[in-house]
Parts: C-alpha cells; structure tokens; sequence
C-alpha cells in the first residue's frame, strides 16, 4: 500500500470532496466547500516528492520534471479514483486530488430537476453543462451518462482528461479514453469518435476553437454530444462559445450552433444548513424555437426573457433556483446572496448588510 492512500482513506471517511499536499505546510482537506487541516506534520519537499512519486507512472514523472504541472487519474480499488494535479510553488512541490466516487449517484440521488433525466433520452444535439470549477459538472454529467446507459442501447464514448466517473456497461457498449494515454488531444479523439459509430459522446471539456468546432460538428450530423465549459449562464455560455471562432465566421457558427443545441444548464454548488453536504443551484436552457431563434439572430441578451416565459419546458434562472433552496431553508441567506445574479432581491434576507463596496 502506497503512503499516501492513508490520507485518502481519511479523505473518504471525512466525505472529503479535495486532499491538498504542499511542501511547508500541512495538509487540508476540503470538506462541505471549507478547508481544513489535517492534525499531521508540515510536509516537508523531499519527503512530499517521494510520497507522490510513489504513486505516479515513471513517464508522468518526467512530464512533471520537466513541465512542473502534470495531470493523471489515480485509483484505490474498493474505495474511489482521484483526479491528480501536481504543481510547483515557492516551496517545493503540491499537489490537489479530487476524490471521484465509484458509486454513480443518479439525477434523483442528487435531487436534480425531472427535466434532467429527460436530456439523456434526446436523440442528437449538443448538451452542455457549465459552472465555475468545482461546481459539481462532472458529477451531474455522469448521472446524465448513467440515465442513458441504464435506458439505452447504445455506443457510448467519453474523451476526458483525465478519466473520472467509470461506467460499467448496462444497456449500452461504453468506451472510456483518456487524453494522453489513449489519445494525442480531444480534438484528435473526437475526430475518430465519428468513425467509431458512436451513438452518445462526452467530451471532458470543450478548450479550443477545434475542440468546439468538432464537437458542434458532431452534434448536427446526428450524434448526441456532452461537454463542459467554464461559463457562469446559459446566455453567457453562448456567447463564450461563438467568440472562440474569428470573426468572419461567428455568423455562420452562430447559425450552425442554434441548430444544434439542445440544452445548457450552469450551476453552482452552496453548502447546506440543514444537513450536512452541498446542493446544486441549476439554471436551465432549454434550445425552444424561439431559444434558436435568438442564438440565429445574434440576440443571446434576450435568452433570460425567453427563460422566464418558458417554465412549462422546465427552463429556470439560476436567481430562482436559488431563491428556491433559501425558501426551503437549505442554503444560508449570505451564501445566496454571494453567488446569485440580481443581489437586490437577496438584499432584504441578508442578517447584515453586506460589506462588499463593489455590489453597492
């Protein structure tokens, strides 16, 4: 048994979702969002070293050495796998590792919105899911995979880097492949998914302008896409994406991406009051006409109103998704107040006013 698995294991007991290791301090532990430190010893950098070493493949070391940033997926059978990063700082070396449950929580585990499970049914078309880091997108994606796999019988293949959730193949043939290992890029891997006769296919995260380009591209010609981006709203994800492409061609992107998106939902993560854990704010976009026909006519500003006409399709604002969670006393009032959209509608809940002068 490697050394370092004790500290995963204490991450497992503690629920844990992050471990960070770094040379002169002592470790921490992210737990329900807050860090806190693990009653051991500073770390100190030659022993760190030789702890992550022991767990790292020989050819990762050398990218390590020579890059001082390194990704890799490492896993404990029985307990969980971990998303690995090592980075160097002032004082040696660190590393953080997001502990990636082996049990798959479905949409209804994670209390999710019914019109969640129903994008795992769509037939083709581009899904994606957004938020900060950390906000939980991989977790809710995997359960998106999991409804399908359970109701499908289908060719499913994940591009990720690296590799996170594991689905066992249930009614459909799953294909995991990692950046790096199995592929030279995601750009490199989705190019091939479209000769690999695939009916679903996850892309970890959609980086570049070719990355997207393809990803868009394997959407209209009939397959059923997923990804990730880094964007805080559905109207912004929109935006985020058409200006990857140059100019000349945003008009056509613009056109091509209203036909082919079926859903963004972005979200944030809040830790609760009521029990111990965190719950997801969700806010969903569901690609109407009218949706597509704004996206079309460059009108993305226009994508909230849209929103709030079109409950009846399980569209919703972040704003009301989280107003929803303090109503039902799951969230504190500050919490809410911090990471929602329209402040002055919080503004009356908050215990004090808040001291932040740039929300004035």
């Amino acid at each position: 048994m490697a050394k370092i698995d004790a500290f995963f294991k204490l991450m497992h007991e503690q629920n844990a979702s992050d471990l960070h290791l770094a040379a002169g301090q002592q470790p921490a532990l992210r737990i329900h969002g807050d860090m806190e430190r693990v009653k051991y010893e500073t770390l100190d950098n030659e022993e760190l070293r030789k702890i992550l070493y022991e767990i790292t493949p020989e050819e990762k070391i050398k990218t390590f050495e020579e890059t001082g940033d390194l990704d890799f997926a490492y896993e404990i059978p029985g307990l969980a796998r971990y998303r690995v990063n090592y980075y160097m700082h002032k004082d040696g070396v660190a590393a953080a590792f997001r502990e990636i449950p082996s049990v798959i929580q479905t949409v209804e585990d994670l209390g999710l919105p019914p019109v969640i499970s129903k994008l795992a049914d769509l037939p083709r078309g581009l899904v994606l899911v957004t938020g900060p880091t950390g906000s939980g997108k991989s977790t809710s994606l995997a359960a998106i995979i999991d409804e399908a796999n359970r109701k499908r019988q289908d060719h499913i293949i994940t591009i990720e880097d690296p590799i996170e959730f594991v689905h066992q193949s249930k009614g459909c043939l799953i294909s995991h492949r990692e950046v790096g290992i199995h592929t030279r890029s995601f750009s490199a891997a989705l190019r091939g998914a479209l000769r690999e006769d695939p009916d679903i296919i996850l892309v970890g995260e959609m980086r570049d302008l070719e990355t997207i380009s393809l990803a868009i591209e394997a959407a209209n010609t009939g397959h059923l896409v997923f990804s990730t981006v880094h964007t805080t709203s559905a109207s912004s994800t929109v935006d985020r994406v058409i200006e990857v492409f140059p100019s000349h061609e945003q008009a056509q992107i613009r056109s091509t991406l209203a036909d082919s998106v079926r859903a963004i939902i972005a979200q944030t993560l809040f830790k609760r009051i009521d029990i111990r854990g965190r719950v997801a704010a969700m806010e969903i976009l569901i690609a109407t006409p009218a949706v597509r026909a704004l996206i079309r006519d460059g009108k993305s500003h226009q994508i909230p109103s849209a929103m709030q006409t079109g409950k009846r399709y399980g569209m919703q604002m972040l704003d009301d998704s989280i107003m929803d969670l303090l109503n039902r006393k799951k969230i504190d009032p500050d919490d809410a107040y911090a990471k929602a959209f329209e402040k002055a509608r919080f503004r009356p809940m908050l215990r004090k006013q808040p001291s932040d002068f740039t929300e004035a």
